[in-house]
């Protein structure tokens, strides 16, 4: 019996010791199996790849210079060096005879933040904005719509490979000339969300500083004070000058009707008053006259004046 209890014993031990060999051999190969391509069961799924992402940079500039065309030629200079090109450019002068110019600059998103650093320091910046705008998904989109009209396209020519009615053949010739005319569309979108997304826009605005000025100092000085009061007292000029033509035409008024007074009607007023007084004067004299002729006629006239 111990012989037979120590045979079973060694053969069971033996058993285990091949599963456990078995088992372990079989998880070495599920790990080999998935570091090297993931298996299926494995309970790991292999990390998607990462999208490429198209995003439209543009920025704004306004820069002071003390050389508007020198600076303007560096801005060129510093573009097409970086693989841009210069866009749109327009240059105006003001009353004083400086400069300003704006221009419109395209150059490599890759070279991008370079380009916009140098150019902010060709002076003294006055403003400063920067936009980006992630157009990934409309990319996407039209990518996808351009496979699917694509194979639309070739559908339609192998049916009217097929054709054999003229009808038939006008209808598709028809349906041919649509499609193939929406995916030109949406080859010119594609191409145009590409331009916009390899290439950043940087907008510039230069302008020239004051004669005398320094572009380092934002503090108004001497100059500028003296410039500011000369501006005040020529525009209180103006104003002056524009009160008095507005009461121009009513002084005039003015002016000939005091002559009117002075010239017409103050004569006649003085002569008036003398011509009343003689005839007044007259007037009493008459009225003394009888009186006197009856005090030295006597009573004889007393009597006739009576009867009268």
């Amino acid at each position: 019996m111990a012989c037979v209890l120590l045979a079973t014993a060694l053969l069971l031990t033996g058993c285990t010791g091949g599963d456990s060999s078995g088992d372990g051999a079989a998880r070495a190969e599920t790990k080999s199996k998935s570091r090297d391509g993931a298996p299926r069961g494995s309970g790991k799924a292999t990390p998607a790849r990462a999208a490429a992402s198209h995003i439209i940079r543009t920025a704004s500039l306004s820069v002071r210079v003390k050389d508007v065309p020198e600076a303007l030629d560096r801005a060129r200079r510093t573009t097409e060096a970086a693989g841009g090109y210069v866009g749109k450019e327009n240059t105006t002068r003001d009353k004083e005879g400086r400069e300003r110019t704006r221009v419109v600059l395209r150059v490599p998103v890759k070279k991008y933040g370079k380009v916009l650093d140098g150019l902010e320091g060709a002076g003294r910046l006055l403003d400063r904005e920067v936009r980006a705008r992630d157009v990934t998904e409309q990319v996407v989109d039209v990518e996808s719509r351009i496979r699917t009209q694509r194979a639309s396209v070739a559908r339609v020519r192998e049916l009217m490979d097929d054709a054999t009615e003229i009808g038939d053949v006008v209808k598709l010739e028809s349906e041919l000339g649509s499609r193939q005319a929406d995916l030109e569309s949406l080859l010119s979108r594609r191409d145009s969300l590409k331009d916009r997304t390899d290439l950043a826009t940087i907008t510039l605005s230069l302008s020239a500083s004051p004669s005398g000025g320094d572009d380092g100092d934002d503090g108004p000085g001497f100059a500028d004070a003296l410039g500011g009061g000369w501006d005040a007292f020529v525009t209180m000029l103006r104003w002056v000058a524009m009160a008095l033509g507005a009461l121009l035409p009513f002084a005039g008024a003015a002016a000939l009707l005091l002559a009117l007074w002075l010239r017409v009607v103050r004569p006649r007023l003085t002569r008036r008053p003398a011509a009343g007084d003689g005839a007044d004067r007259g007037a009493s004299g008459d009225d003394d006259a009888p009186a006197a002729s009856g005090d030295d006629a006597g009573p004889g006239s007393s009597v006739t004046a009576a009867r009268g």
